[in-house]
């Protein structure tokens, strides 16, 4: 599931973008003040293209690449029309919103993310649907997800309306990997549980009858 999810990729996308703007913070702020923010919004841009130009060279999804820059450029372009350091996690936090709503009304529809995403990859099409435990599992793991995206969007909002920009960064990398390696195991969990014995597995899906 994590490597159909891209786990380790995108938490790795997300996270050294956000060091490296910390990081010139904290110490372009010490030695040139008046340079701290244009020094801070270069180091966090050209680590987001350093990443996604490695991404494409290694043959990974040139699409995850782009996706996992479009929230750096954004809020780098924000954050130097605005002068404000933590402008450049506003488009990152508004991602998080966006997602936690997509995750949740998802459910509702009857089409939870979590099965989409994992039966897309797994070339299952839509036969994750016909059966009523998968899709129950689906269901109720998705609601991790939605709820991850949502805290995300809570805790990094609050900070920024606070406007502590070195913290906003030290909470975004630790919401990242760390929680995203939460939810997948509490996810898998839910999905075992919700198949009964003898279910073949997620690999095999079974129609009802």
């Amino acid at each position: 599931m994590l490597d159909v999810l891209g786990g380790r990729r995108s938490a790795l996308d997300a996270t050294l973008p956000s060091v490296a703007f910390v990081v010139a913070l904290v110490v372009t702020g010490r030695v040139a003040p008046d340079a701290v923010l244009p020094v801070s919004l270069a180091a966090g841009t050209l680590t987001a293209l350093a990443v996604a130009g490695w991404r494409t060279v290694r043959g990974h999804q040139v699409r995850a690449a782009v996706l996992g820059l479009l929230p750096v450029l954004g809020g780098a372009v924000v954050a130097a029309r605005t002068g404000r350091a933590e402008d450049f996690f506003a488009v990152r936090i508004l991602a998080n919103a966006a997602s936690a709503l997509a995750w949740t009304g998802s459910i509702w529809v009857g089409r939870p993310l979590l099965g989409v995403v994992t039966g897309s990859a797994l070339r299952q099409r839509g036969a994750w649907r016909a059966d009523p435990h998968l899709y129950r599992g689906y269901a109720r793991a998705s609601w991790w997800w939605a709820g991850s995206f949502a805290l995300r969007t809570v805790v990094l909002g609050a900070l920024y309306l606070a406007s502590t920009p070195v913290l906003l960064g030290v909470v975004q990398v630790a919401l990242s990997w760390p929680l995203m390696t939460a939810v997948l195991v509490v996810s898998w969990r839910v999905l075992r549980r919700a198949l009964p014995p003898g279910h073949p597995g997620l690999l095999h899906p079974v129609a009802s009858d």
